[in-house]
């Protein structure tokens, strides 16, 4: 067992290499020599990003893994700790897009530091087994979330255009983002998480002090080197002026409300997955290695990192085309484990060993492609956020585009029980060709644009 997820390891590793030295070789400052010469600022202002972003996802990170193990250890049962879990995406669903108009209006070096403090206190909570702390807890972190997931962005693309660098050198900070802060440092945090709590007296708590001690650093980062840019730069706007101001965004832009509906699909069935791969694998609860699968995932995330970097890197293939296929790719990934779980619930996915049997294997893998397209889409989505998403509202309309989602997730938590593994699976395969067929009408959208056209010329008449 170990040998053929270390084979697995070592391959990806590899294509991870072997991507991103692709992803130098052309496009982005560093493709040519003079192009590095003339940038060293923005390597300076990328190197600076990646060391911020990396840090706070690593606070995150680190919590992850021990949050239900944490709770449970408190002595609270499943519908217990279903509740907090809930809390928690309810509040991002509440605050978060409050959270996300007050960082356009107050400022997003401001919102950054506002997620190292409630993060931070929600860590700090996680120290008593009282059920009210806990829940105060889960609701700061619900807020962080939505903060993390928005703020950080926002920050990077105002910063990025206000020092008038090149629109096309976004799309390098972006894979690298998703390449280290969701891939290396979630293998790293895991590993150092893992350690924390076998080496320490405090146990599952451990994880949660050193989530503090980074996003403390990453903190200080930020009022060191970090300067402040808004959305609403003259600071004339109310709060619900900025918020209604993002609704009519929305509603008079036909790509960002496209954009709107193709993130929540996507998210939704990430998250789904999250919650569903382990009793895809084990169905019947048969012991099977979490950490080394875990890893593996987060490798195929990097592979597909990297290759988002490549694709974003030429002008050839557009982020509006090659994602059609992402999502149908995605789809099909989800849909076979659905259908595996489906007719194959009663056998073994694995020994007393933890040895996969070959229908486990074939879900590992198809969940394996899955992590990769969700590597390709968390660089391309931002690139298209860039593009498309107005720069004085934009930290709200990500919120906003989070609503949906943190309502899906609340409504499977709450009904968790209902349904099968295989029906959420399925569930998820049809979300995610929803997401392709709105990849498509953006696409055409674009290319209209392009041509001159009207979108329904292109639609009706194929121009």
């Amino acid at each position: 067992m170990e040998g053929y997820y270390m084979l697995l390891f070592l391959l990806f590793a590899a294509a991870c290499g072997y991507f991103e030295t692709l992803g130098k070789k052309k496009g982005g400052p560093g493709g040519t020599s003079s192009a590095s010469s003339s940038s060293a600022a923005f390597q300076a202002f990328k190197n600076n990003y990646l060391l911020v972003y990396s840090l706070m996802m690593a606070g995150d990170w680190l919590q992850g893994p021990y949050v239900y193990a944490l709770y449970q250890s408190y002595g609270y049962d499943r519908g217990d700790i279903g509740k907090l879990f809930i809390a928690g995406f309810g509040s991002s669903l509440v605050f978060g897009t409050i959270a996300g108009t007050l960082v356009d209006k107050h400022g997003r070096r401001f919102g950054a530091m506002m997620y190292v403090v409630t993060y931070a206190l929600s860590c700090v909570t996680k120290h008593w087994s009282n059920y009210g702390v806990l829940m105060v807890g889960r609701l700061l972190g619900g807020v962080a979330t939505s903060l993390l997931f928005s703020t950080f962005e926002s920050w990077l693309v105002g910063e990025h255009f206000k020092r008038g660098y090149e629109d096309s050198w976004l799309s390098e900070i972006f894979s690298k983002a998703v390449f280290l802060g969701n891939g290396l440092t979630a293998i790293a945090s895991g590993l150092l998480g893992n350690v924390l709590v076998d080496s320490f007296s405090e146990g599952k708590v451990a994880p949660f002090d050193a989530a503090i001690v980074v996003l403390t650093i990453g903190g200080g980062v930020i009022i060191c080197t970090w300067t402040e840019n808004y959305g609403d730069s003259q600071g004339k706007k109310s709060v619900m002026e900025t918020f209604n101001a993002a609704l009519g965004e929305i509603k008079k832009d036909r790509k960002v409300l496209l954009l709107g509906i193709i993130q929540p699909l996507f998210e939704a069935s990430m998250y789904t997955f999250v919650f569903m791969w382990t009793p895809a694998i084990s169905p019947n609860d048969e012991p099977i290695p979490h950490g080394v699968i875990f890893a593996v995932f987060m490798l195929a995330s990097m592979v597909g990192s990297s290759i988002a970097g490549k694709l974003l890197s030429e002008d050839k293939v557009p982020v509006e085309s090659y994602m059609q296929y992402v999502f149908v790719v995605a789809a099909m990934s989800l849909f076979v484990p659905s259908i595996i779980s489906h007719t194959s619930l009663s056998e073994q996915a694995a020994d007393s060993e933890g040895l996969l049997s070959f229908t486990g294997q074939i879900v590992v893998f198809a969940f394996c492609v899955f992590e990769a397209c969700v590597g390709l889409f968390w660089p391309s989505i931002m690139k298209m956020r860039s593009a498309y998403v107005p720069e004085e509202s934009r930290a709200t309309i990500i919120n906003i585009f989070r609503i949906p989602l943190n309502l899906f997730v609340c409504t499977v938590l709450y009904n968790v029980s209902l349904f099968s593994t295989a029906t959420y699976l399925g569930m998820c395969s049809v979300f995610l060709v929803l997401a392709a067929y709105c990849q498509l009408a953006l696409h055409r959208m674009v290319q209209a644009d392009k041509a001159g056209y009207t979108y329904d010329e292109v639609k009706n008449e194929n121009v």
